[in-house]
């Protein structure tokens, strides 16, 4: 589960991606799948099965919410991840708690993504990624980058089928 930035950070994190493209780092600019857009990641599961569905149309009532970008992280799991961090501030910490405890009721354990627990999530929007290690690292970043804006809204709550590339918005019960 992802979810959508409003219009104007989406196009900040757009224009972030330009720059890393045009210096020859690795960005998310270069994936030209439409799906491609930025956005923050919740968990993942193999299936949006019905109890699944349920709980997360609640989420999405809940939506849009504010959030803050708090500036440049580097990840280094098995992949470089450059990306542009959010606060995790409580309304955003029990909306990703209310992901998660949705996906992990009706998923097989061994399917979920250990990073997307809430004891470990870091919530980011990833600005460029590859599997060189420490791709990022010794470079002058910050000075690259256009400023992050300050504050932001998510605004759409959306599943991203890997296998099939589809893309369903997820929306509010009535």
């Amino acid at each position: 589960m992802e979810l959508l930035l409003d219009e104007a950070a989406d196009l900040a994190v757009r224009e972030a991606w330009r720059r890393l493209a045009d210096a020859g780092l690795p960005s998310q600019a270069r994936h030209r799948a439409p799906t491609n857009s930025p956005h923050l990641t919740l968990a993942a599961c193999p299936e949006l099965t019905a109890p699944i569905r349920w709980e997360l149309a609640a989420v999405a009532a809940a939506l849009p919410l504010p959030v803050r970008f708090t500036g440049v992280v580097r990840f280094e799991r098995p992949t470089s991840v450059l990306a542009w961090a959010l606060d995790l501030d409580a309304a955003l910490a029990a909306l990703h708690r209310r992901v998660w405890e949705a996906v992990v009721s009706d998923s097989p354990p061994e399917t979920l993504n250990p990073f997307h627990e809430p004891a470990l999530w870091s919530p980011h929007v990833t600005l460029g990624r590859t599997r060189r290690a420490g791709a990022f690292s010794g470079r002058r970043i910050p000075e690259l980058l256009p400023a992050p804006p300050l504050r932001a809204h998510l605004t759409t709550l959306r599943s991203f089928d890997t296998e099939t590339g589809a893309l369903e918005v997820l929306e509010p019960r009535p």
